[in-house]
């Protein structure tokens, strides 16, 4: 049992060697009781460099001694695994102060993933989040880098923790992290091959809405805007004639103008989720106005019926919409917006605890001085998309038979269900469990359509591109039934 305030910091205390937090007094009335341990700490992964990445460690409240270690990473690229841990399926549910710069509330997430498998929320690459780098020259870096780093990472983190060395150990995240997770994946394969010590466990992954594949992503889109009655028949027909099927890369003025109708058609939606409103408001967005990259859709202000309206955080889900991650430099969305905000959203609750001094001190993350102040999403790195498709390093995982289920929310139009549809047909693995829905409290939430070589693709009915945010009854759902083997 451990007691976690949100106000009252405690110095370290050391248990088993490892470094947690000492509970604060009986009568303080703002601590939260958790069924589970928290570590946190930095673990060092080039000693000359002095290149450290965070980690936050949260124990299963069920069995952590036989339960799964899950790493958990969120995308961007440059954006903190503490988007995962505030506002999606860590172990508290954050509440706003009632003032702008007081610290949030803390109350116990009944959808935590922490209920049946330990977690790993990770900072990385160096210059994320919490994570940083002695040398700058290290925030020049890309996909294969990081996978590599990553590596390091949890080569280290096992042995600081070996009892957890036989404990079944899987990657999981979501929209950039499509990149990341084949890639890290790909990493601690080629290390259990090579007999690199110590010996990681590893048996499957996840991805959530992950970008994969530049042209079948780039060709997602249409379909699912027409799928979902975004567009007409009309409209629809006359694209796939003009641009001959090729969405993601207009050859012809011809092409480009019926895109621009679609772009008209939908810019006022909220991309990360369609069914969620975007609120118009007076005040300016903060982009700049000739900045065309980016659609009409991101200049508009969030408001949802939630208690956090959708956040500002979304941005690091995803390169741009209808901008699919192509090879070379990915800008970052704090460099696009010239340091303004995504509109729909808002992360105000993540960046005034984690940049509060007790509160860094208690999760031992170095000072501002250090890290710089705490942002969701970094614009410390210069970052390239340097490991091409994802589809091959699916091939190789999945034809090894490592397990993998890809879970798509089915009204995030940033990362669209149909792109993860397709890609994952294409594999070309028999299907061995037919296309049907899968229930929650004998409620269809979804659907589901399994291959061979344990090979999985499910929507979640209603959900956008942060599932666990969206949906986290039904998250938890898929995610306990998937690590534990059982039938979705």
């Amino acid at each position: 049992m451990a007691i976690f305030s949100q106000n009252i910091m405690q110095e370290p205390v050391s248990l088993r060697d490892k470094t947690v937090y000492a509970p604060p007094s009986p009568d303080v009335t703002c601590g939260m009781t958790l069924d589970t341990m928290l570590w946190w700490w930095y673990v060092t992964i080039d000693e000359k460099h002095g290149k450290k990445l965070y980690y936050y460690f949260v124990e299963s409240e069920r069995n952590p001694s036989k339960d799964p270690v899950v790493l958990w990473l969120n995308g961007g690229p440059g954006c903190s695994g503490f988007d995962g841990f505030v506002f999606e399926n860590g172990p508290f549910s954050f509440e706003l102060g009632k003032t702008n710069d007081s610290l949030p509330s803390l109350h116990n997430n009944p959808y935590s993933w922490s209920k049946v498998s330990s977690v790993i929320y990770l900072d990385s690459p160096a210059g994320v989040g919490f994570s940083y780098s002695g040398n700058k020259s290290d925030y020049v870096t890309g996909d294969l880098k990081t996978a590599s780093d990553s590596h390091s990472f949890l080569l280290k983190w096992f042995e600081i923790y070996p009892e957890f060395l036989t404990n079944p150990f899987y990657i999981s995240g979501e929209s950039y992290a499509g990149i990341y997770i084949p890639t890290v994946s790909h990493e601690v394969v080629k290390g259990i091959d090579a007999g690199v010590k110590p010996a990681i466990n590893f048996k499957g992954y996840m991805v959530g809405n992950g970008v994969t594949d530049e042209i079948i992503d780039g060709n997602a889109l249409v379909p699912f805007q027409h799928g979902m009655g975004l567009i007409s028949d009309k409209l629809y027909e006359e694209v796939t004639v003009a641009c001959h099927g090729n969405f993601y890369k207009p050859v012809d003025k011809n092409c480009k103008e019926k895109l621009a109708k679609i772009d008209q058609d939908v810019k006022d939606l909220n991309v990360y989720d369609i069914l969620e409103p975007c609120y118009h408001g007076k005040e300016p967005s903060g982009i700049t106005s000739d900045n065309s990259k980016l659609p009409m859709s991101f200049r508009t202000l969030g408001e949802t019926e939630r208690p956090l309206p959708v956040r500002k955080r979304m941005f690091g889900r995803a390169w741009p919409f209808k901008a699919p991650v192509r090879e070379g430099l990915v800008p970052t969305w704090p460099e696009l917006l010239n340091g303004g905000n995504v509109a729909c959203t808002d992360d105000r609750v993540a960046t005034v605890w984690l940049n509060n001094e007790e509160v860094r001190k208690a999760l031992h993350a170095e000072q501002k001085t250090v890290t710089g102040p705490w942002m969701l999403c970094t614009n410390n790195l210069k970052f390239s998309h340097d490991s091409g498709s994802m589809i091959q390093y699916h091939k190789n995982l999945t034809a090894r038979g490592y397990r993998a289920l890809i879970y798509s929310g089915d009204h995030d139009m940033c990362v669209p269900y149909t792109g993860s549809e397709k890609w994952t047909s294409s594999l070309g693995y028999p299907v061995v469990d037919e296309w049907r829905p899968w229930y929650v409290n004998e409620q269809v939430a979804g659907y589901i359509q399994g291959y061979a070589n344990n090979l999985t693709f499910l929507t979640i009915m209603g959900s956008g591109h942060t599932v666990p945010e969206y949906k986290p009854r039904e998250a938890l759902a898929f995610y306990t039934r998937w690590l534990e083997g059982k039938n979705i």
